[in-house]
C-alpha cells in the first residue's frame, strides 16, 4: 500500500503538478509533504497528516516552511 501511494504521488508530481504550475504556499510542496510523511509515519498517519496539510493550503494561510513531524 505504501508504494502504490507514493508512485502515484510520484505520477502527480512528473505529470499533473507541472501542467498546474507552482502554486503551493509551503515548504516542501503539499505532494513532497505527504510522502515524507507517509515514508515516515505509515501510511494511515502519513496520509491523514497530508490531507490536513492539504486542507489548510487556501488563500487565507499564509503558509510558509512546515515540516513533517
Amino acid at each position: 500500500m505504501r508504494k502504490l501511494l507514493l508512485l502515484l504521488i510520484r505520477f502527480y508530481q512528473l505529470a499533473i503538478s507541472p501542467l498546474l504550475g507552482r502554486r503551493c504556499r509551503f515548504f516542501p510542496s503539499c505532494s513532497e509533504y505527504t510522502a515524507e510523511a507517509i515514508q515516515k509515519h505509515g501510511v494511515w498517519k502519513g496520509a491523514r497528516l497530508g490531507a490536513k496539510r492539504i486542507a489548510r493550503c487556501h488563500p487565507w494561510h499564509p503558509g510558509g516552511y512546515d515540516p513533517v513531524p
